[in-house]
């Protein structure tokens, strides 16, 4: 007879231990906030499009390709150009 009560305990002992575990979880998080807007962002979090490019680093760019420069060559040429307004650098 004891062998039985104390199987019938341990199972009641675990569907205890079990249940409580599905009580203590926390309620969902509230709903969202509206969207934050694009000032209140932090600079990394907001990507650039196309369309955020000036037109001398467009056309900075351009001059790059055409000349085919790249890598650390072509990061100092267009901080170069850029300084420029635009325009190649006159010597690279």
């Amino acid at each position: 007879m004891t062998f039985k009560t104390s199987l019938v305990a341990a199972c009641v002992v675990a569907l205890l231990g079990t249940s409580s575990v599905a009580f203590a979880q926390t309620a969902a998080p509230a709903a969202p906030a509206a969207a934050a807007p694009a000032a209140a962002m932090p600079a990394k979090a907001m990507k650039k499009s196309s369309s955020t490019r000036t037109a001398a680093s467009m056309a900075c760019s351009k001059d790059a390709d055409a000349q085919n420069i790249h890598g650390k060559a072509r990061k100092k040429f267009m901080r170069d150009c850029k300084k420029n307004g635009g325009t190649a650098p006159a010597a690279q």
